[in-house]
């Protein structure tokens, strides 16, 4: 199973085992409080997840010239020349393709790369950089 789609679940279940854990000890008579955090954080914490990862792609395989996409058990092949911009965001790790025309699954295509530790203020995924580069060589063949 994916962390993509186990990730939801971790912040409020940790948020849910504090709560018990405050329940069956009592803290929650010296501070009513912590009755509330908690379950507010789980909430939050499960509602920013899930909306993150609404519109990931499920899997995106290189096949040279093209990407095959994956998403909700639909398929598309994407050619590298429509391909007009790639971003890389972390935390967390998104690759944000932008097409030249829309595709089945729209203009943009979101995916999460394979993981890697970043180092420093910028930075940079191999996978990103690579598809960038070979975007734009794509786009250069089909322009001569």
């Amino acid at each position: 199973m994916s962390s993509i789609k186990v990730s939801p679940y971790l912040v409020p279940g940790l948020a849910t085992i504090v709560f018990v854990i405050m329940l069956w000890s009592g803290a929650y008579r010296a501070s009513p409080l912590v009755l509330i955090v908690p379950p507010g954080m789980a909430v939050i914490a499960y509602v920013q997840a899930r909306t993150s990862a609404r519109n990931l792609a499920d899997e995106v395989f290189d096949c040279g010239d093209s990407l095959l996409v994956r998403r909700k058990g639909e398929e598309e092949r994407i050619p590298m020349a429509s391909i007009i911009n790639v971003n890389f965001n972390t935390p967390p790790s998104r690759i944000r393709l932008t097409l030249g025309t829309p595709g089945k699954f729209g203009q943009e295509l979101v995916f999460a790369p394979p993981p890697q530790v970043y180092f420093g203020p910028n930075p940079e995924n191999e996978v990103a950089r690579d598809l960038m580069v070979r975007a734009s060589q794509a786009r250069q063949s089909a322009r001569s």
